[in-house]
């Protein structure tokens, strides 16, 4: 399983940013995917997750509903995370993980990639 995320970066309060994970190794459509986020100072959490089946469902986090979009292009074995109206709080290094996670808390020591970094300024 090999994980690349990409497009963090600086943002002001209040724009927009879309970050992309590649996936390779494994049969990306067959699997659900989710982001992790870990703030400064906090635990690893799930940001977002979604099914790789037609199903299409989506999970959110609390602090991004309404704000935040998971979605994937499996001919590209892409996963995608927009983030419209970036709060401070949303800065962190942003993880894609596979398979489903069904708690908010993330263990440390799953599986992911080398992270991209969104920071907000004040």
């Amino acid at each position: 399983v090999n994980l690349v995320e990409s497009g963090g970066g600086l943002v002001q309060p209040g724009e927009s940013l879309r970050l992309s994970c590649l996936a390779s190794g494994f049969t990306f459509s067959s699997f659900s995917m989710c982001w992790v986020r870990r703030a400064p100072g906090k635990e690893l959490e799930r940001v977002a997750c979604i099914t790789g089946d037609s199903s299409d469902r989506r999970i959110y986090a609390d602090s991004g509903k309404g704000r935040f979009s998971i979605s994937r292009d499996n001919a590209k074995n892409t996963l995608y995370l927009q983030l419209n109206d970036v709060k401070g709080d949303d800065a962190g290094m942003y993880y894609c993980t596979k398979g489903w996670l069904t708690r908010p808390r993330v263990e440390d020591s799953i599986s992911r990639g080398q992270g991209t970094q969104v920071s907000v300024s004040s």
